[in-house]
């Protein structure tokens, strides 16, 4: 097990699979300039990144079940480590700390953004929906919002966005610190739901099971973000690489990439076994495992797609330019969907559009 990493909200999990034989010396994590010739000489170590979120789906099932391990290979060590917001995992990235990580739409941007372009690649989507705005029942309309306080994961994440610009629409203004019409408080999300529960909060735009949670609590949904967007898809979660790793170890990508695929082939077509595994799993992480009637009832919600729905991301960052949270930023070499299509093509599945 590695140490704990000095994060917030960070929680370390044992190591999923063992170090092979060693063949030839390379670089373990990220590696330096180990692979120029294109494919990986020896034992590697990915540490992946996720969150103990139903829209996170394919990654703790891909775990859960093994999956991972499998497409890894004996000579791939996985280590894994789940966090409850995206700019957190970022800071993962940047740090060295993580090669990989399952994660929403802004932090990706934000992270393509504050590297100029270098650090990030997003290879693969995951999620689509599974977000909702979930207020006091007496609450029916926006401006009833007006003095309320709502709650999101955390400044700057893709829920915080999208709340805020959702407000900005209906003429109700926010501020990074809290003030304006609506106050927006950011917060885990597992204590949104007894801050809820207390009357602290009047609602907060979350994702699965969190939405569930707070609907078992007595809230509403007052937003379904399925309905703000084209035929009701947009990007909740994508898989997003560290450029150097990628550059490093291209072959160990590929085999991450076909994990990724076979984890949501699995929860597509075996979706009872695939709930079961998902609480089996939060419960690992956060030492209960989640109601399956919960998982149940968010289920219709979601919609597990390996297309990373790249428009609804340009989207997004329009938003979170227009409230604030970022400057404009150029996407193009965002997404290396290279060895996505190679997997999906090789199964003879449906491509995805290189952006």
């Amino acid at each position: 097990m590695m140490r704990r990493l000095p994060f917030r909200r960070l929680v370390s999990l044992a190591t999923l699979a063992v170090v092979g034989a060693a063949t030839l010396g390379t670089s373990a994590a990220c590696g330096d300039d180990a692979s120029d010739a294109g494919g990986d000489a020896g034992p590697v170590t990915l540490r992946l990144g996720y969150f103990p979120n139903i829209t996170h789906a394919p990654a703790l099932v891909g775990v859960e079940k093994g999956i991972f391990a499998q497409k890894l290979g004996s000579d791939v060590t996985l280590e894994t480590k789940t966090f409850n917001a995206g700019p957190a995992a970022i800071e993962a990235v940047f740090s060295g700390a993580l090669d990989a990580t399952y994660i929403g739409p802004n932090p990706t941007v934000n992270a393509f953004s504050k590297s100029k372009g270098e650090a990030v690649r997003v290879i693969s989507g995951a999620a689509s929906g599974g977000v909702a705005l979930v207020v006091k029942p007496e609450i029916t309309s926006a401006e009833q919002l007006r003095g309320k306080k709502i709650a999101t994961p955390q400044l700057g994440n893709t829920q915080d966005v999208a709340l805020r610009f959702w407000l900005k629409e209906k003429g109700l203004q926010t501020t990074k610190e809290g003030g304006g019409d609506v106050k927006v408080i950011p917060q885990e999300n597992a204590q949104t739901v007894e801050t809820f529960g207390s009357g602290a909060i009047d609602g907060a735009w979350v994702p699965e099971p969190f939405v569930s949670r707070l609907l078992n609590a007595g809230g509403k949904v007052l937003v379904d973000e399925r309905d703000l967007w084209p035929d009701r898809k947009f990007v909740i979660t994508n898989l997003l690489v560290s450029t150097k790793f990628l550059k490093a170890h291209p072959d160990v990508v590929k085999k991450l990439v076909e994990g990724q695929v076979a984890a949501n082939e699995f929860v597509n077509s075996k979706p009872d076994e695939a709930q079961q595994a998902i609480s089996e799993h939060i419960g690992k992480i956060t030492g209960k495992p989640l109601d399956l009637k919960l998982i149940k009832q968010a289920w219709p919600t979601l919609e597990f797609t390996n297309d990373p729905i790249p428009a609804s991301l340009k989207t997004g960052l329009d938003h979170a330019v227009a409230v604030g949270l970022t400057q404009p930023v150029d996407l193009n070499g965002l997404y290396d969907l290279t060895y996505l299509n190679e997997v999906l093509k090789a199964q003879g599945k449906s491509e995805v559009v290189q952006p």
